[in-house]
């Protein structure tokens, strides 16, 4: 710029000293110059915008790559996370299994145990007498036996023809240590009248329990601690009382097997353990 200004100068200094036609030379040749100036100023002013939004999409750029890597690292974090909870969850879920699986085990060695139980009762006390049945109820062995094989209308005490039936399930609940007897008493709705020292059907149906219990075992040899005495008077009927018949099967007493289901839980604890400590 301070070259042009300067050659202006000359040539106003000069004009007076050169011919017209070298002056319209030189003002040409000025002109020329000027518009060369003034087009590179339009293209230098374009590129220096360029250049700046070339910087500031590089800017962009950098910012977004610095995004793109943090979401990466959070991305394998999360995989990472993603991973270990995976592996958890199948650890769980092979360790309930596992439960469900020795669970199944015991249930079915206990419905083994329970099938044996009665095909032992049904061979030992026999199944061709109509007042004694035997049955299974939801995994649990029952042994009803009708009351007039036991006891006297409105008694307790038990008979002799009734010791014979009782010796056959003690010969069973003796060769089954682990086993517990419910013994239950059943009457059916008729109030009883008794002596005085009993007062209802109630005090009935656990008196016959007990008269039971005392005969297995003081008279037949069987464990105290495997027994347990219940009176259930009339409210658990097999049939409606609206007969002398219906009542007669009502008035029973129901000898409950139990195999102590305890220890196929403690079996299953005792393989978790196992399996824990591996």
């Amino acid at each position: 710029m301070k070259k042009i200004v300067v050659a202006l100068s000359v040539l106003t200094l000069l004009a007076s000293c050169v011919s017209k036609k070298k002056y319209q030379e030189l003002e040409a040749r000025n002109k020329e110059t000027q518009d060369l100036l003034n087009t590179c100023t339009v293209k230098l002013n374009t590129c220096l915008e360029e250049k700046a939004g070339l910087a500031a999409r590089v800017e962009g750029l950098k910012d977004h790559n610095e995004t793109l890597i943090t979401t990466s690292k959070n991305l394998t974090m999360l995989t990472s996370k993603g991973a270990e909870n995976l592996e958890k969850s199948l650890e769980s879920l092979k360790e309930k299994d596992l439960k469900i699986t020795r669970l199944q085990d015991a249930l079915t060695r206990k419905d083994s145990v329970t099938l044996a139980l009665v095909s032992s009762l049904k061979s030992t006390v026999g199944i061709s007498d109509p007042d004694i049945e035997i049955n299974v109820e939801k995994g649990v062995v029952y042994i009803s036996i009708a009351d007039k094989l036991l006891f006297k209308s409105g008694s307790y005490e038990v008979t002799d023809r009734a010791k014979g039936v009782l010796a056959k399930v003690a010969k069973v609940v003796n060769d089954k240590p682990d086993f517990e007897c419910m013994v239950e008493g059943h009457t059916d709705n008729v109030p009883y009248i008794g002596n005085g020292v009993l007062l209802d059907n109630w005090d009935l149906s656990v008196k016959r329990s007990t008269s039971i219990i005392r005969v297995l075992t003081n008279q037949l040899g069987v464990k105290p601690e495997q027994l347990v005495a219940a009176g259930r008077s009339s409210y658990v009927p097999l049939v409606s009382n609206d007969s002398a018949e219906n009542r007669a099967r009502n008035r029973r007493t129901r000898i409950v097997v139990l195999p102590k289901i305890d220890q196929f839980y403690d079996m299953i604890e005792k393989e978790m353990k196992k399996q824990q400590g591996k």
